[in-house]
C-alpha cells in the first residue's frame, strides 16, 4: 500500500510515526512545502529567549532519519491538487519548478492553518511580521538584539501574541499588546486569574490595550512606524501579528467537503467525503468532551492524537477519535497556568449552563515555609449544576502545578460529578502538596454552595 502525507507538522508527523510503528513496510511518501521537515512553532518562545540555542533543533524529524526508516521524503515540494477519482495528485517540485503526478492508496491531509494578516492598510510595511514557522523565528531572533527596535507591538493577546510579548519584553522592549477582547488570555481564562497576570505583564512594561480594533499601520519610508486602533495610537519599530489562524484549505475546493470556515470536514474515523482521504490537524474539528460537540481547538496535543487514529484506520484497524477536553498550559513571567474544558468565559458559546467555584490555598501545609516553595495557588472548577457533571478547571501558581489539570481532563472524558471528585484518591507528602489536593477542595466546596442553595 502507498500512503502520501501532506504536511510534516505535528499531525503529519504522528501518522507518519503511526504508520511505522504498526506497518513499517508501507510505502510512505510524507510532502513539506518549505524546506525544513516539521518545524515546532510551538517551541518558538524557548528558542527566542535562548533557552534552545540552534533553531534547526525545533523540530521532531529529520529528512536523513525518517528517510533511514523508510520514509520518502520531499521537502520543497507542495502538492497542489488531487484527483480524488483518480487517486493522483499534482506535485510541484519547487527547487527546479516542475510537475509531476503521483499516485496514492491513501492520503492522509495535514495541512495546518496560516496566520491572519489583518485586513488593514500598512500590512506590507517592512517590520510587519508574524510569529508561525522557522523562517519567522530567525528573523524574530534577530530583531530581539536590533538596537533600533525600541517599541514593539504585539496584535493578539492569546498565546502566541502573550509569548510574543514576554519575549521582547524580557529583551529590553516596551511592547504594547493589542486585541479585540477585554482581556490578554480571555479564551482561556477568567477573570481572576487573567486580572493577576495584566498587572504581571504591566510590571514587565508590557502594555495591553485590549478592546481595542487596529484601524491601520502606519509608516515612512516604507518602514512601520505606529499602529492606530480605533481608540489610540501607538509607536512601533516591530509589529507582530498574531491575530488567529485560518485553514490552509483553499486549493481543495471542490475536492473534500469544507465547512464556512474553511475547516475539512470529517467523519470519527478522520475519513474526509472523498473515498481513501483523511484529514488530520489544525484544518479540522475535534469533538469536545465536556459537550459532545464538535469544536476547532488548535493544539499540537490535538493534532497528534488524530494523526494517530488516521494511522489506524488507513491501515484498516477502524478507530473512533476520542473527545478531547482542551487541555493547554502557559508560563507568564513567574506565573504557571493550565485550563480545560468549559470556563465561565466561555460557556455561553457553547450553550451550556454552568456554575464554579473558585478556591486560594497554599500548595503545601502551613508550616511549610514560603523559601521552601510553598506558594499560593488559585483554582477554579466549573460543573454542571444539575447534574453535577464536572466541566472544566484552571489553575495558576508561580509554582508549577499545572498537571493538576491533566486529571481534570480525565474527570471530564469520563463523565465524572463533583460527588466523585470531592473525595477522589491523590496523594499527599508535606514537601509536595497538602492533605486535601486542591481539586478535592474545590469539589468539597462547591457541594457545599449546591447544599446551601437548594435550602434558600
Amino acid at each position: 500500500m502507498k500512503v502520501i502525507v501532506v504536511g510534516s507538522s505535528h499531525g503529519g508527523y504522528e501518522t507518519v510515526r503511526g504508520i511505522l510503528a504498526d506497518q513499517p513496510d508501507t510505502e510512505i511518501q510524507w510532502y513539506e512545502k518549505g524546506d525544513f521537515l516539521s518545524f515546532l512553532s510551538c517551541g518558538m518562545q524557548l528558542y527566542l529567549e535562548g533557552v534552545v540555542k540552534d533553531v534547526n533543533t525545533v523540530r521532531y524529524a529529520t529528512p536523513e532519519g525518517m528517510r533511514a526508516q523508510g520514509v520518502h521524503v520531499f521537502t520543497r515540494q507542495e502538492i497542489t491538487s488531487v484527483d480524488a477519482a483518480a487517486h493522483q495528485v499534482t506535485v510541484h517540485d519547487l527547487a527546479n519548478d516542475t510537475t509531476r503526478q503521483e499516485s496514492y492508496d491513501k492520503l492522509v491531509l495535514s495541512v495546518g492553518a496560516v496566520p491572519v494578516s489583518l485586513p488593514v492598510p500598512g500590512t506590507d510595511l517592512q517590520n510587519v511580521y508574524a510569529m508561525r514557522g522557522r523562517d519567522w523565528a530567525i528573523k524574530l531572533k534577530a530583531k530581539t538584539v536590533d538596537p533600533t527596535v525600541h517599541n514593539v507591538v504585539v496584535i493578539g493577546a492569546g498565546y502566541i501574541g502573550v509569548e510574543a510579548a514576554e519575549v521582547f519584553a524580557k529583551a529590553g522592549k516596551h511592547v504594547t499588546l493589542v486585541d479585540m477582547i477585554a482581556r490578554p488570555l480571555g479564551v482561556y481564562l477568567d477573570a481572576e486569574f487573567t486580572d493577576v497576570l495584566t498587572d504581571t505583564m504591566k510590571a514587565h512594561n508590557i502594555y495591553p490595550a485590549t478592546g481595542q480594533m487596529v484601524k491601520e499601520f502606519a509608516g515612512q519610508d516604507g518602514r512601520v512606524t505606529k499602529v492606530v486602533t480605533d481608540q489610540g495610537t501607538y509607536p512601533a519599530d516591530l509589529v507582530i501579528q498574531t491575530a488567529g489562524i485560518k485553514a490552509n484549505t483553499g486549493w481543495l475546493k471542490g475536492v473534500v467537503d469544507l465547512d464556512e470556515k474553511g475547516l475539512v470536514k470529517i467523519n470519527d474515523h478522520l475519513e474526509t467525503s472523498a473515498p481513501d482521504i483523511y484529514a488530520v490537524g489544525d484544518a479540522t474539528k475535534v469533538p469536545f468532551a465536556p459537550t459532545g460537540d464538535l469544536e476547532q481547538i488548535a493544539l499540537a496535543t490535538n493534532a497528534r492524537r488524530q494523526g494517530r487514529i488516521a494511522a489506524m484506520n488507513l491501515l484498516g484497524k477502524k478507530t473512533t477519535m476520542p473527545a478531547v477536553s482542551g487541555s493547554s498550559a502557559l508560563s507568564v513571567f513567574d506565573y504557571h497556568f493550565a485550563s480545560t474544558g468549559v470556563k465561565e468565559g466561555t460557556a455561553d458559546k457553547y450553550g451550556v449552563k454552568t456554575a464554579s467555584v473558585f478556591v486560594t490555598d497554599s500548595t503545601q501545609p502551613p508550616f511549610v515555609p514560603t523559601e521552601a516553595g510553598n506558594t499560593q495557588v488559585d483554582f477554579k472548577l466549573t460543573y454542571d449544576p444539575e447534574s453535577h457533571r464536572v466541566l472544566g478547571a484552571q489553575i495558576m501558581s508561580k509554582r508549577d502545578v499545572t498537571a493538576n489539570i491533566n486529571a481534570i481532563s480525565l474527570a471530564i472524558q469520563g463523565k465524572m460529578t463533583l460527588e466523585d471528585l470531592a473525595y477522589a484518591d491523590f496523594f499527599f507528602q508535606p514537601g509536595f502538596d497538602r492533605p486535601w489536593n486542591v481539586m478535592n477542595v474545590a469539589a468539597q466546596k462547591a457541594l457545599l454552595a449546591e447544599k446551601q442553595a437548594v435550602r434558600n
